[in-house]
């Protein structure tokens, strides 16, 4: 026997895609070839792929015409054998020794990094509507670290051990959770898909995983890559249903372990109710881990470099469509500045062009779907409508072809507009501009707008200024971030999360999420036992 230790993790380079690069060529080659032969996807139970008579298709967000091909939707019957293959499945999987789990998942990153690298980004161009740069950093990237960060995670988590007195040995065993683990993802991040459920499985638990029905197309292919690294039928089970189909059979059940959701607010607050109503239910109280909305901000001091605050905000709200959990979408500017950063602002959003991910000089493309695109732009009607709100650029769309819309910079003359208080989820943002007197002011009107506490930023040269900020703010975000953008947390660098209504800030990417998915059991051997019942102060 041996002690393992999984390889030192580093973060996988970003590529370039250059023109002219050889990632760039084979790019192209896979885009074509996904556009030229539709997907058929199936549920994944048990290790045995699952059809049924209900079939979606599925269609390009940002061309209504690009058929990527059709996935099965479940039902109950399906949803309760995803159940029933998991639970079946944790009697092997949780013996199965520690290395043997994470080599599985490191051969996923090195599959997922190698031959599957350019599918993978062309798949999340066609299916999600991004440029190839949001794919790399999101498909490819970013899980590659998930995959390799949490393997050592895991093996520093086994690590932990107490002390021991003399003639004792005290120690540690990590169990998995007893019961499945019930995955919800997202379709905004294929690095969210891939480590929801891979998170709890690579700490030998089972898991029921239900992708948002935006992103079968490429949970189809990270089901794909899983298995060929070797994950056993029944650990991961990948299903396709409405959420009628699956309260009773996963909420209520007594094997229900854990949740791992990322998704909206409401829906979190909904199932949480439904463990707590069903709590008693249960064969262990369940581990529920959330991330969900956001209304993050962007806070300028007097002092701010203006060239790199105006582009914070530009890459912060736009990027992938605003349609980031850490988008910025409200804006703090003292009115000293507001001109020069006004005009460098409108300058950068002019610029930005807008149409299909294949155009690689586009900034940005589609948003996910019509009913993102119905509730993004209820906004920026409403912001026409608004006596306290002026559009300074955009506040255009159309879903004729694709669901377009045309990234917005609203001033609002109410700092508590619902457009600075509400989650937008797409390329909207709203700007207040406040005295520069009021700095103080305004930083604590800022902490208690939004019920939300993801992501925030301040930006600015006085240190004085800065510390206030993050002392003040110090609840208002659970990523803080000085003098950048709100977006591009790095696994293994920035932990993500938020507290408030944005979810239980257990850090994905860090080491404390991953703590999450285990029970220990401590464990005391006595070498030599007592073999008298008196002790010595009875003498």
């Amino acid at each position: 026997m041996s002690v393992f230790k999984v390889p030192f993790p580093n973060n996988e380079p970003v590529r370039a895609y250059a023109p002219g690069s050889p990632d760039r060529t084979e790019l192209q080659k896979a885009l074509a070839k996904l556009k030229g032969n539709p997907l058929e996807i199936p549920l994944v139970i048990g290790g045995r792929e699952v059809t049924t008579d209900k079939k979606i298709e599925i269609s390009a967000p940002h061309d209504h015409d690009l058929k990527l091909g059709y996935y099965y939707q479940g039902g109950k019957a399906e949803v309760k054998m995803a159940v029933e293959a998991a639970v079946e499945a944790q009697k092997t999987w949780a013996l199965t020794p520690w290395e043997h789990r994470a080599a599985i998942f490191l051969k996923a990153a090195e599959l997922l990094a190698g031959p599957y690298r350019h599918t993978m980004n062309a798949a999340t161009m066609l299916a999600h509507s991004k440029t190839i740069y949001q794919a790399e950093i999101d498909a490819v990237c970013e899980l590659v670290d998930f995959f390799r960060f949490n393997a050592y995670y895991m093996q520093q988590i086994y690590e932990v051990q107490p002390e021991s007195a003399p003639g004792i040995w005290d120690r540690l065993d990590h169990r998995p959770l007893e019961g499945f683990v019930f995955a919800v993802t997202p379709f905004n991040f294929v690095s969210i898909n891939g480590n929801l459920p891979t998170a709890p499985a690579m700490l030998g638990n089972v898991v029921v995983w239900k992708p948002a029905s935006t992103a079968t197309y490429t949970s189809h292919l990270l089901m794909k890559i899983f298995r060929e690294a070797g994950l056993p039928g029944g650990v991961i089970n990948m299903i396709f249903a409405r959420g009628s189909a699956i309260g009773d059979t996963v909420l209520r059940n007594e094997h229900l372990a854990g949740i791992h959701f990322t998704g909206s607010t409401p829906t979190f607050q909904n199932m949480w109710k439904t463990v707590g109503d069903n709590i008693a239910n249960y064969r262990c109280y369940p581990r529920i881990v959330g991330e969900t909305g956001g209304k993050d901000f962007i806070f300028a001091h007097n002092s701010a470099d203006v060239q790199g605050l105006a582009t914070a905000i530009v890459r912060g709200s736009f990027e992938f469509q605003g349609q980031k959990c850490s988008a910025s979408s409200r804006c703090y500017i003292p009115r000293s500045i507001w001109p020069q950063v006004k005009e460098l602002v409108l300058k950068q959003v002019g610029e930005l062009r807008m149409g299909d991910p294949e155009d690689f000089t586009n900034f940005v493309n589609a948003v996910i779907d019509e009913a993102a695109f119905d509730s993004i732009t209820s906004y920026i009607d409403y912001a026409k409508e608004c006596r306290a709100d002026e559009i300074l650029i955009g506040g255009g769309y159309d879903k004729s072809r694709g669901y377009f819309i045309e990234p917005t910079v609203v001033l609002t003359s109410d700092p508590h507009d619902k457009l600075m208080e509400e989650e937008i989820f797409g390329p909207v943002v709203a700007v207040f501009v406040y005295e520069d007197e009021a700095y103080a002011k305004t930083l604590h009107e800022c902490d208690t707008t939004s019920p939300y506490a993801l992501t925030g930023a301040i930006i600015g040269n006085d240190r004085k200024a800065v510390e206030l900020a993050e002392r003040m703010l110090r609840h208002a975000a659970g990523n803080f971030y000085i003098n950048d953008k709100p977006t591009g947390a790095v696994v293994g660098q920035q932990p993500f999360g938020g507290g408030r209504a944005s979810g239980t800030n257990d850090k994905a990417g860090g080491i404390q999420n991953m703590l999450r998915w285990t029970s220990p059991r401590a464990i005391k051997e006595t070498f030599v036992m007592p073999r008298d019942y008196k002790y010595p102060f009875m003498g």
